[in-house]
């Protein structure tokens, strides 16, 4: 009998810790074998055990000791003994030094090139610990910053600031575009911006919000959802620093009474990231606020989106269907693009001609055709639809159905043999059929060209380091309409809040997604003009889970909290 892989004796490993079932593991080896993929990648791709479960188990297998990286600090001395680009590379991190040892954190300890690369640099004998990638990484990016933190730009300025305030102080119509230009390109103002930037994205955030008042300046950034207050720039360096970032975007930086929309692009960590850049003049100034859009976050594809079997074969039959109408609705921020170019991934083949009509296009995808539009010159929705539709498209992605004249031009595409996907502003999935309808658009219309809608949310997931069971009393189930019995032998959860998650309990977020097929019997009542609940009510008969059962499945697995569930949708 043919002795057992790593990744084999890892699983199993795991199936004796319970973390894993023995049928999971023939599904992975079948997997395995047929896309050659490593066990290991395999078991955090299919999200069967999280990471530190993993890094947990590989050290009792291998007799290395795990280390959790979240909750120790890493002396400036020790870190400086490996290159970052090394610890990059290799995914590892040296963690202390003691007697001629260096201890290093390793995702992968069986990795000996590492370990000589390392002995190399060092001169110090290596004694590899185990950790996340994730953890690893977080933590190689986050000494990236220590060098220059906000406070130490903050006391650089500070010997200018004199000279700084008198320009602030200065009429915004007086102050030359020339001393503008020559305060965005001092040193100071340089370092300040790139760090604002790069430490949104190594926080993950979504949006960074530059705020000017009377006597300061605010910096929020958006992370999981959530605004959080960031150690501000000092007020004279408010000008400096919108001279910049207006520099960086290739804006105008003398116009300050309108706004500005621009792009910049950046690399942070070997990654490409587009910001979309608005200006917005307020009374104490222009208020700054930057989108970061992280090409990362698209790669994935319909099986990364979370959903259960049965709401995962739904969107797929919807997606492989030759012709129709898919519609994804939610409120701004919801992930509802990010949703839509996974479906696009599943069709992104040079067998099929795709072209987009965006406002603006966030993402440029390969293989894709791409219209951004302009409504200053007339390139609305409709008028780029209508010259799309004569460029012999099999799929049409719209970024938004606003008017009655797009939302004419996608259905009759729908029914012309197109496949057109694009997303809507309403509450929920059956909320899109009644928008169509106030839009003007023929019920009978509707019901032959729509084949699919969705609803989204991003509910905020537990922090996987700090998380602890949660008990509620069962009064609260029943004040909230709850049955009690659902959690069952199911303990919730919540974030006790540590160094990882800033103290809040959560890190990450996930697509809560409400998937309903129009049926003939949907299509039925879309013909009786049949009001949203009716139609909700038919389409939770043939199995439709709306938003709140999406979001207690969530609680129910240890995912995300109660107060979550009670924050993101309603009991109808």
């Amino acid at each position: 009998m043919a002795a057992k892989s790593f990744g084999e004796r890892i699983a199993d490993a795991l199936v004796e810790d319970g973390l894993l079932t023995a049928k999971q593991v023939e599904e992975l080896l079948e997997l395995q074998k047929k896309e050659g993929i490593r066990l290991l990648k395999l078991l955090i791709d299919k999200s069967y055990v999280t990471d530190m479960d993993l890094a947990v188990c590989m050290g009792r297998v291998l007799n290395t000791p795990p280390v959790n990286l979240a909750r120790i600090g890493i002396p400036a001395d020790v870190a400086g003994l490996v290159p970052r680009d090394l610890c990059t590379n290799h995914k590892v991190l040296p963690v202390s030094r003691l007697e001629g040892k260096l201890y290093l954190a390793m995702a992968d300890p069986l990795n000996v090139l590492a370990i000589d690369d390392v002995k190399r640099v060092s001169k110090l004998e290596v004694l590899p610990m185990i950790a996340t990638e994730k953890a690893i990484l977080d933590k190689v990016n986050n000494l990236e910053v220590k060098s220059a933190s906000m406070e130490d730009i903050i006391k650089e300025s500070e010997a200018e600031e004199a000279e700084d305030a008198e320009l602030v102080a200065d009429t915004q119509d007086n102050t030359s575009a020339e001393a503008m230009a020559a305060a965005g390109e001092e040193a100071p103002v340089i370092k300040l911006a790139n760090l604002i930037l790069v430490q949104a994205i190594k926080d993950k955030a979504s949006d960074i919000h530059i705020e000017p008042f009377e006597k300061e300046v605010k910096l929020r950034y958006r992370v999981d959802g959530a605004l959080m207050h960031y150690p501000p720039p000092t007020k004279a360096m408010q000008m400096p620093l919108t001279s910049r970032l207006k520099i960086m975007a290739s804006l105008d930086i003398s116009e300050r009474r309108l706004p500005q929309d621009g792009r910049m692009r950046m690399k942070v960590g070997g990654r490409d990231i587009d910001l979309r850049v608005s200006f917005l003049p307020t009374v104490n100034g222009e208020k700054c606020v930057l989108r970061v859009l992280d090409k990362s976050n698209l790669t994935a594809s319909m099986d990364k989106l979370g959903l259960d079997k049965d709401s995962y074969k739904r969107l797929k039959t919807a997606v492989d269907a030759p012709h129709g109408l898919i519609l994804v609705t939610g409120p701004t921020g919801s992930g509802k693009t990010t949703t839509l170019y996974s479906c696009l991934n599943e069709l992104n083949n040079p067998d099929y001609n795709i072209v987009t009509c965006e406002d603006p296009v966030e993402f440029q995808i390969p293989g894709i055709n791409q219209v951004p539009i302009n409504k200053g010159i007339g390139m609305t929705f409709a008028a780029a639809l209508r010259s799309i539709l004569r460029q012999d498209p099999d799929i049409i992605k719209i970024g938004e159905i606003r008017d009655e004249e797009t939302c004419e031009i996608a259905v009759e595409a729908a029914l012309t043999g197109h496949q057109v996907l694009s997303t809507m502003h309403c509450n929920d999935a059956p909320g899109a059929v009644t928008r169509m309808d106030d839009m003007g658009i023929a019920p009978f219309l509707i019901s032959s060209s729509i084949i699919l809608a969705c609803a989204q949310r991003l509910m905020r997931r537990v922090c996987n380091t700090c998380k602890e069971p949660m008990t509620y009393p069962p009064k609260m189930f029943e004040d909230l309409g709850l049955d009690p019995k659902m959690f069952e032998g199911v303990p919730l959860v919540k974030g006790r809040g540590c160094d990882r998650c800033k103290n809040t309990g959560y890190a990450g977020r996930c697509a809560i997604i409400e998937i309903m097929t129009v049926s003939d019997e949907i299509r039925k009542a879309i013909l009786k003009r049949a009001s949203g609940m009716e139609i909700a009510k038919v389409a939770v008969s043939e199995g439709m889970k709306n938003l709140r059962e999406v979001a207690l499945m969530k609680c129910r697995e240890g995912v995300s909290t109660l107060e979550q569930v009670l924050v993101l949708t309603s009991a109808h």
